[in-house]
């Protein structure tokens, strides 16, 4: 999986996250709201399921929603890593799947899950989406 290889051997997420971030920006001109980034460091494992879900979120925004701008937070703390990706692009239908890209939601979801966390996907037709993500310490 291409995008295992840019978290770095000590899982510096927030890193990776932001290099991601500048390069996607910049290659399809939708603007970039960083809220927050991870201070603290979490396990590679961890860093792996929410950068390719990351990335993932982030190509839907550039395929299908038209958006001009994205909003991410990614924080983790006591109760553990929450990941928040929000566009203000054409969202999608209430049936929950995107045209064209079911199978890329359900991935995210999939990953997310076997790391023992949820992925909720929240669409207004006409007004954003958002990927929120959620990972509860143990």
């Amino acid at each position: 999986m291409a995008e295992e290889l840019r978290i770095r051997p000590n899982g510096d997420l927030a890193a990776a996250l932001g290099d991601y971030l500048a390069e996607w920006s910049g290659r399809c001109g939708v603007a970039v709201e960083i809220w927050a980034l991870p201070a603290a460091a979490v396990s590679r494992r961890v860093a792996q399921v929410v950068y390719a879900t990351f990335v993932e979120a982030l190509s839907n925004v550039e395929r299908h929603s038209r958006a001009r701008q994205v909003s991410v937070a990614v924080t983790v703390g006591k109760a553990g890593l929450r990941m928040t990706v929000s566009d203000d692009g054409a969202g999608f239908g209430v049936d929950g799947v995107a045209p064209g890209s079911g199978r890329g939601l359900a991935a995210m979801r999939a990953r997310f899950a076997e790391a023992g966390g949820t992925l909720t996907i929240n669409s207004v037709p006409g007004g954003g989406t958002t990927v929120t993500g959620v990972i509860r310490s143990r």
